[in-house]
């Protein structure tokens, strides 16, 4: 797909991180963008900084574990700009889940698969047969995490799932895309390779009544600033990987129709072949065994 002045993006999770340098990228290639998130100040400010720099731009509060919400995000993009040529089902959150899986609270599990996996469906939902309809030349990138998406960090088991989830929800687009023979293409993102500056560690800000939490932490949440002073102290040196270069990864993947937007990481692609082998050998998940703690 050839990203072309005057085209459509809509973009989720787009007030900050990852969203907000999709669309601060889209806009610098001359595209309209959609900018919608659940944070109506952080969203505004992205929105002014966009008009600010030339953009034409529709940002929209969106709560995408909400179905109406997201079908109200795509009618208002259709009305504004008549056309989506580019969705970015980014929206994401941690679940806030501690100890072992069986101590867990459901509704840490209900808000993660509420966010990360049916706003993901209702994206699909709510934009494709439009994009399909128009006829024109579309893509769909749907965010996952290396985390579950390519092997599971079991100290964050409830996001590996959800993000385990959203790779094969878009294969399956994939493949339902392509029995239709439509003009609209799909890509799964890992974000990195290494870690990223973005609210994820702060998720719980927006978390709704309805998820509440059950019982009080028994530790506080941790900052990714708090995270990163304990690994340094640790001795562990912290890479971040720019936000900016993530977005470049999906121009760059739209453009070449890309179905994995994987960075090129040596320790991504010794898990992919761990798990792999593992699989092939009938084996245990030995590639597990350096995070299983005591």
């Amino acid at each position: 797909m050839e990203l072309t002045a005057g085209q459509v993006a809509v973009v989720t999770g787009a007030a900050s991180g990852i969203g907000l340098a999709m669309a601060r990228r889209f806009a610098a290639d001359g595209l309209k963008v959609v900018v919608a998130d659940v944070e109506e100040k952080a969203l505004r400010a992205a929105a002014d900084e966009l008009t600010g720099d030339g953009a034409r731009v529709l940002a929209r509060t969106v709560d995408v574990s909400d179905r109406a919400s997201v079908f109200a995000l795509a009618d208002a993009a259709y009305r504004t700009f008549g056309a989506v040529h580019v969705l970015c089902n980014n929206a994401g959150v941690g679940s806030g889940a501690e100890g072992r899986m069986w101590e867990h609270e459901p509704n840490d599990w209900k808000w993660a698969f509420a966010v990360n996996v049916w706003g993901v469906f209702h994206g699909i939902q709510a934009f494709v047969p439009r994009m399909i309809e128009s006829g024109e030349p579309g893509h769909v990138v749907n965010t996952s995490s290396g985390d579950g998406g390519i092997a599971p960090l079991p100290t964050a088991s409830v996001y590996a799932v959800t993000k385990a989830a959203v790779v094969t929800m878009t294969e399956s687009l994939y493949a339902h895309l392509k029995a239709e023979h439509a003009r609209v293409g799909a890509s799964v993102l890992f974000p990195g390779p290494h870690m990223l500056r973005t609210g994820l560690w702060e998720s719980h800000r927006n978390r709704p009544e309805r998820y509440a939490k059950e019982r009080p932490r028994r530790t506080p949440y941790r900052s990714l600033g708090q995270w990163e002073a304990a690994m340094r102290d640790a001795g562990h040196e912290v890479t971040f990987t720019p936000v900016e270069e993530v977005a470049a990864l999906v121009v760059d993947g739209i453009r070449a129709d890309r179905f994995w937007m994987l960075p090129e990481s040596e320790r991504s692609d010794r898990q992919i072949r761990a798990r792999s082998q593992s699989m092939l050998d009938r084996a245990d998940p030995s590639y597990l065994e350096s995070f299983i703690l005591d």
